[in-house]
């Protein structure tokens, strides 16, 4: 099973310990690109040659994400027909 599958596998199992980082390298492998805004937490990933966002707060300080955002971006995935 290559990483891609087993990050896909973990993320559809959503962890209680997915990380930030996880998601960056998770999101880039489905053409995603990671857009840091100005002075909050908040992150958008936007899908190279489309308008497809996905946005949600940069966890901190440990760097886990909540099962929430794991929700949204698995719904987000699977609309677009990439899960």
């Amino acid at each position: 099973m290559s990483k891609k599958e087993k990050l896909i596998d973990r993320l559809i199992k959503k962890p209680k310990d997915f990380t930030f980082d996880e998601m960056v390298l998770l999101l880039s492998y489905f053409g995603y690109e990671l857009k840091q805004g100005g002075t909050g937490s908040g992150v958008k990933f936007i899908k190279e040659g489309s308008n497809e966002v996905i946005n949600f707060h940069k966890p901190h300080p440990n760097g886990v994400l909540k099962k929430y955002v794991l929700d949204q971006v698995v719904e987000k995935l699977r609309k677009d027909g990439q899960l």
